[in-house]
Order: C-alpha cells, then structure tokens, then sequence
C-alpha cells in the first residue's frame, strides 16, 4: 500500500480532520470564535494587522469573507499532498511470520485417559488432602517469587499510565525573572539607552515573564494510541505471567509434599523389611553358633540389614531437604512451615480433555503471555509505520510578559501565543525504517517464540498423557505380581503353621511382598507426579476468556 493510500484510509475515518476542514471554511468571525478569540484582537496578528487596530477588511462583508474561504479551501489539498509526499518512505518492510494453524494443536489419537475434562481452578483439592491445601494457601500469601510477579504487573501498568499521560495535554505554569543588560547592536537596541521619551530606561532592565503554557499533539495517525495498545498488551502479558508463577508455585508446593509422602511410605515399608532381615541375621548368627551354618551366611544376612539402614537413613534426609525446599518455596520460616504428618497415599488421577485446538491456547497462561507480546508486537509495527507521517502539535501559552519588572502585571503586557505545529520526516538517516525493520524483526521473533511454545505444550500434554497411561498399567501388573508373591507367602506361613515348614522360611517368604510393595508405592509416586506435571501442562485451571480465535493472523500488520 503506498503512503498515500495509507493515510487518505485512515484520514477518513478521523473526524477531528474533517473539523479542521469545517475550520477551514468557516467566515473568519466564526474562526475567531471557535479559536476563543474575539474578531480583531490577537488573531489580527495573524492576519497581518496590529494588535488594537481594525484589518484593513470588515469582517462582516462577504465578497472577502469568500475569497479567504476559497484561499484556504484551496489550500487543503496542496497541504495534504505535501504532507504525503515529502514524508520519508518505507524502504522495504518484511511479512509478518506465519502464525501456528490450528490442526496442528492436536494430540495423537492413541493418547487418551479414562478421565475427560481440565483442570479446576483449585486442582490440588481434588486429592482431599486439608496438609496439602494448608502449603499450597500458605505459598501463595508469602512466595517471593509471586511478589515478584506482582510487582512486574504494577510495573506494567505504571508504563500504560506514563504512555496515556504522554498522549494527553500537558499544562505547566512558569515564571521568569532576567537581569538583562541590552546589546547597543542588538534587536532591542533603541532600549539600550536611558530615554523616558520613548520608554526606554536601559541599559539594564528586570524582565518577567509568567503565565500558563500548554501542549497537546494531535494523533492523527494513531502512533500514541498503538503505544498505548501496545502497552496495555504488555501489562496483560505481565497478568498471565503472575497467573503462570502461582501455577508453577502450587504445583512445585504439591510435587514436594507427595515426596515426602512417598518417602515416609517407603521408609515404613524399609522397616517392615528390616523386620525380615534381622530375624534372618539372628536366626542365621543362632544356627552359626551352634556349627549349623558357615558364618558366610550370616555375613550375607547382616550385609542385607546394614543396606536397609543405609536407605532409611537415606530416606529421612531426603525428607529433611524436601521440607527446606518446600519452606523456602512457600517464602517462610522453618518455624512457620506447619509439621507434615504422613497420610495415606490418593489414588492417582488424571484426566485429558478430548480436544485442545485453541482451548490450550486460552489455558495456559504462558501461552496466553506470549500471544499478548505478540500482539503488543504488532502494535508497535503500527506505532512504527505511523512515525513517517506528518506530526501535528498545538503549543499555546497565556500569561504576562514585560521589559520591566513593574510592568509585568499589566493588562498591555498581556501575552497569548497559539502554535500549530507541522513535522515532516523527510531525511532522517534511515532512522525511521531502521525502527520499523527492528519492530518487524522483534515481532518476528516472539511469533516464531510463540508457534514453538505452542508445538511445546502440545509434546508436554501428550507426554504427560502417555505418561500417566503407561504408569497405570505398570501399576496394574505390579498388583497382580504382589498378589502372587502374597500367595506364595500365605503359603508358607501355612506350612509353618502346621509344622511343615521353618519360622525363617515363611518370613523370608515375606520379603518379595514388602519389596513388591516398594516398587508400587515408587509407581505410585511417579503417577502423582505425572498428574501434578498433566495439570500443569493443561493450565492448572486458569482460563483467559480472550480466546485468540481463527482470526488471530488476520490482524497482524
């Protein structure tokens, strides 16, 4: 699209040029008055007249009044041409990256669970469990890390104020005292000596100055309201990201407490097996003792003890270190950090939603952050483009001003100044097109960002589906063998019971099902686990209702 065709579309939909034009063709009487002027006064400077006198032309009669019509009318189109023409030109902008298509936010079909849905708001509630809910409350009312998120939101949102303030009418009051002495070759040299005759009082003099001065810019391209936009797409990335931190927060919260659990759980079970091997180690050292057995045996059986002890001791420090990585998670002190008794373990759950497509996209609130830079990206493309066009401003300034002191708060030493402003880019060095090609680029960027964060999340549901799948049935094989290792060793109590068996036979009988109970409970652990890593990978409940939707590529510039 060439320049002109660029800002005659976007003339058109401004109504504040079609006031100019009004302007342009009012009678100089109504001009005046729409200025907040009074006909002959200061706007006869303008005209050509002093200040006080009457313009050499009536106001009221209309062969004049017409022939100013026509002369400024005249002038609008040679003004706008100007305008387009000598603006610097875009030299060569790049096309937009490609957005991800849809089909491509799509798990295969073999992935699947037997639980359809997403996660609720409060996800870690679904496992009944008041210590959990206690932490996870606890980490969100003192985590570091989520004041830290929330500190870059007000951020943001201070950014979005200081852009709207810019784009507003700014208004100051100013005073200026000067001892000035006046050049005797200078503008003011009939002042630079003493003649009362001719008011003049020099060569030394008190100049003031004082009054209200105001400047507003006109935004007829749109550049300060795509700033603004861009802003604002910035301060809701900010939002999202604070929402991905308490996601992180509540889900690093229940990862820690379920290995803790898990780790009292196996510790319980280690005993129950140390049990085991200690009768064997006494049973063993008895029949050692009486030249029953070569002490090998007995050797190999306190080995087996001292290895249990090794993994309890094990164990109970890695509880140790997952409470202080829990504490310092929750941004607390080791006194405030309530004690975590252990609790029977949930049954594992997981549910998969049946399609994802743009779903994904509004629920996780990573995704959602980075699509809002990329929309703030496109904003500042706009805000880019719209700096080659001309820039209009208004200064105008109200007050007093005199060459001496004691004349400043006369009614003649009124000053009114009103200054549309024009800027025209013409040479800047390729400045201008430097910025937009880097605007270009960085939007470039955060799309090709956006497309492979999207590619991620889809590979981290699937994996977390199939994941949780196959944990699932290796937990259901793992229950058959512990029922058949439970069997064999029903039976040898059995045996023992009516004396065909050895009290050692049937507790070593025992050992294969704590041991079996060992590797479920570790099952049980990695399906907690792979729920917790699902559920963060489907949003953890957050949901943005600003859905990118299938136009989402249609307003990239």
């Amino acid at each position: 699209m060439t320049h002109f065709a660029y800002i005659l579309r976007r003339v058109l939909r401004l109504p504040s040029l079609s006031s100019l034009c009004r302007l342009a063709r009012m009678p100089i009487t109504r001009l005046a008055i729409r200025l907040g002027m009074q006909p002959g006064s200061r706007l006869a400077i303008r005209l050509g007249t002093q200040p006080g006198t009457q313009p050499t032309t009536r106001l009221g009669v209309r062969p004049a009044t017409r022939l100013l019509d026509f002369r400024l009318a005249s002038l609008a189109l040679p003004l706008l041409t100007l305008c387009v023409t000598s603006c610097a030109i875009i030299h060569h902008d790049s096309p937009p990256a490609a957005m991800i298509a849809p089909q491509q936010i799509r798990l295969a079909d073999d992935i699947h669970l037997a639980n359809e849905g997403w996660p609720s708001a409060r996800w870690w509630e679904q496992y009944h469990d008041p210590q959990l809910n206690t932490l996870v409350d606890l980490a969100l009312a003192h985590a570091p890390s989520l004041a830290i998120a929330r500190e870059h939101v007000a951020q943001a949102h201070a950014q979005v104020e200081l852009i709207q303030a810019a784009a507003g009418l700014q208004m100051s009051a100013l005073a200026e005292a000067d001892r000035e002495h006046v050049s005797d070759h200078g503008f003011l040299s009939a002042y630079a000596s003493h003649d009362p005759a001719i008011g003049a009082y020099g060569p030394w003099y008190w100049t003031g100055l004082i009054g209200v001065d105001a400047h507003y810019d006109i935004d007829i391209w749109g550049k300060q309201r795509d700033l603004v936009r861009a802003a604002i797409g910035e301060q809701n990335a900010r939002r999202a990201e604070a929402a991905q931190a308490e996601l992180e927060l509540s889900a690093g919260v229940a990862q820690l407490y379920y290995s803790i659990q898990i780790t009292y759980t196996s510790i319980d079970l280690l005993r129950q097996l140390r049990e085991v091997r200690a009768f064997e180690l006494d049973t063993r050292s008895a029949r050692h003792g009486r030249g029953l057995e070569a002490l090998t045996q007995t050797a190999q059986a306190r080995s087996q003890v001292l290895a249990i002890d090794q993994q309890i001791a094990s164990s109970e420090e890695q509880i140790v270190h997952a409470r202080e990585a829990l504490r310092a998670l929750a941004g607390v002190g080791s006194d405030d950090l309530p004690a975590i008794a252990p609790v029977p373990l949930p049954a594992p759950s997981g549910s998969l939603p049946s399609t994802l497509s743009y779903e994904l996209l509004a629920r996780r609130p990573d995704l959602q952050a980075m699509r809002w830079l990329v929309q703030a990206s496109f904003d500042k493309i706009d805000a880019s483009k719209a700096a080659f066009y001309p820039s209009f401003d208004i200064t105008a300034f109200f007050g007093f001003n005199a060459l001496r002191m004691r004349d400043l708060f006369l009614h003649s030493s009124q000053q009114i100044n009103l200054i549309p402003g024009l800027t025209l880019p013409i040479f800047d060095g390729g400045r201008l097109n430097a910025n937009l090609h880097g605007a270009r680029s960085a939007s470039n960027t955060l799309i090709e960002q956006y497309d492979q964060a999207v590619l991620d999340a889809v590979r981290d549901v699937a994996q977390g589906g199939s994941a949780i799948d196959d944990l699932d049935h290796r937990a259901h094989l793992q229950r058959d063998r512990i029922d058949a290792l439970r069997f064999a060793s029903d039976s040898a109590e059995a045996s023992y019971q009516i004396g065909l068996g050895d009290r050692m036979s049937a507790m070593q009988a025992k050992a294969p099902v704590i041991a079996g109970r060992l590797e479920l409970v570790q099952l049980t652990g990695d399906e907690i686990e792979a729920g917790i890593v699902l559920t963060r990978a489907l949003g953890g409940g957050y949901r943005s209702d600003d859905l990118p939707g299938a136009s989402a590529s249609t307003n990239k510039p």
